[in-house]
């Protein structure tokens, strides 16, 4: 009886491995952990961070192998995100710390792969609904922790980053340890919210109030950043929907026109950046990012070409601590996604970066702009507030910001691929 059981439940553990649910689970628990790494860094330190990312590597390891025959897994990832990956490994060769960058490398594929098997198990539908209970839940928590700390208890959270600046109207943090990553979530949160109501996946009135906490987080976290992506987000969204609107005929000359229009706005926003960070009050922020930026540039010089070597959020080691030398604070980042990937991997890994940005944002836009369900909508609003963030923020270098930018990239490179176009001709 003992050894007749065992294929069966063998065979029932097998069924719940590869079960939808199972990775609709895993999709949540994935997102979760990498949206919440500050907190959870936080309260059981790097570890427990660490251990809880190796186990969901495993789970969403044995989930990939019971439904391998059902996977297409022609084209899976973009050429883009396979170069820079292995750019950045290749750093460890020249990395001037070697050790921390082999850990750091494996930490940037990590996320990646989560991100990969996100976008490979669930449809972009329900990756949308995935990241709109995640957020929900994430945002909630915040607001709850922060009308704790701000105005029950009137006391700093410190171990979170939360000031408890709530009574005087932000900025606040939330659980994850700055405004402006509060902020950049809150965008995430708004755009998938947006899609959601629109899709009709959620009720109306669940819709209204996410939207209305997302605003209302956005607001109180005081991000300059986050209202500069906002806007691009809005006017790309404006955009796409005019274009699904006229005739695909001529469709591609509004497209054209639109290409014109967004290279001649960056130029008069760069002319007038100054007048512009006046207007948003951003004199402070603007000032500590020219600073870094100013001795970042005495560095480059030295290994343009390579970089310094892969370690994602900066360590306490050199050449970074000189660079927190030279600004007299700490800093986690170049402030930067750009020059970060240019400081750490060289003019190549700049350019391998934007190119990932860039083709995957292209793929993702001409799908919103032609295919009919607003679904695809999401991944093309969201490379948007990455694109622009990324000028200020280096969030796309790591978990969460990472594992967004590998999901629309593989979701939009497997709607739209250059290698299926070829195999059909």
């Amino acid at each position: 009886m003992t050894s007749s059981g065992a294929p069966g439940r063998v065979e029932a553990v097998r069924e719940f491995v590869g079960s939808a649910r199972f990775a609709q689970a895993l999709a949540l628990l994935a997102i979760g952990l990498a949206f919440s790494a500050h907190a959870i860094r936080a309260v059981i330190g790097w570890p427990g961070l660490l251990a809880a990312l190796a186990a969901l590597l495993v789970l969403c390891g044995a989930s990939l192998v019971t439904r391998w025959r059902a996977i297409e897994w022609y084209g899976i990832l973009p050429i883009t995100i396979l170069v820079f990956v292995g750019w950045c490994a290749a750093s460890v060769i020249w990395s001037s710390n070697p050790g921390l960058s082999v850990l750091r490398v494996g930490y940037l594929i990590a996320f990646g792969v989560l991100g990969v098997y996100v976008a490979l198990m669930r449809d972009t539908i329900q990756i949308v609904r995935a990241f709109g209970d995640t957020m929900r839940v994430l945002l909630g928590v915040s607001l709850v922790l922060e009308v704790f700390s701000g105005i029950l208890f009137d006391a700093p959270i410190r171990f979170l980053g939360i000031d408890g600046n709530l009574a005087a109207l932000g900025p606040i943090q939330g659980v994850f340890g700055s405004r402006n990553m509060l902020g950049f979530v809150a965008l995430i949160a708004l755009i998938t919210f947006i899609v959601e109501w629109r899709t009709h996946i959620v009720t109306r009135t669940k819709a209204i109030a996410s939207l209305a906490l997302a605003l209302i987080i956005l607001a109180l976290s005081g991000s300059p950043t986050t209202w500069i992506a906002l806007g691009a987000a809005l006017l790309a969204l404006a955009a796409l929907y005019g274009l699904r609107r006229v005739s695909p005929d001529t469709r591609w000359r509004w497209q054209l026109a639109l290409l014109i229009t967004a290279a001649a706005a960056l130029v008069t926003g760069w002319i007038l950046r100054v007048r512009i960070i006046e207007l948003l009050d951003a004199r402070a922020e603007f000032d500590v990012r020219l600073d870094v930026w100013r001795e970042l540039s005495r560095y480059l010089s030295l290994n343009p070409l390579q970089g310094w070597g892969w370690v994602g959020k900066w360590p306490d080691a050199p050449p970074y601590t000189w660079i927190e030398a030279g600004t007299g604070r700490a800093h986690e980042s170049a402030l930067n996604a750009y020059l970060d990937a240019y400081f750490q991997v060289g003019v190549i890994g700049a350019v391998l970066f934007a190119a990932l940005i860039g083709v995957a944002l292209v793929r993702a836009w001409l799908l919103a702009s032609n295919r009919r369900s607003v679904v695809y909508l999401w991944p093309a609003l969201m490379l948007v507030a990455i694109a622009v963030t990324s000028a200020a923020e280096s969030f796309a270098l790591s978990e969460g910001g990472w594992m967004l930018v590998v999901i629309c990239a593989v979701k939009a490179a497997r709607d739209m691929s250059w290698r299926d176009a070829l195999k059909r001709s």
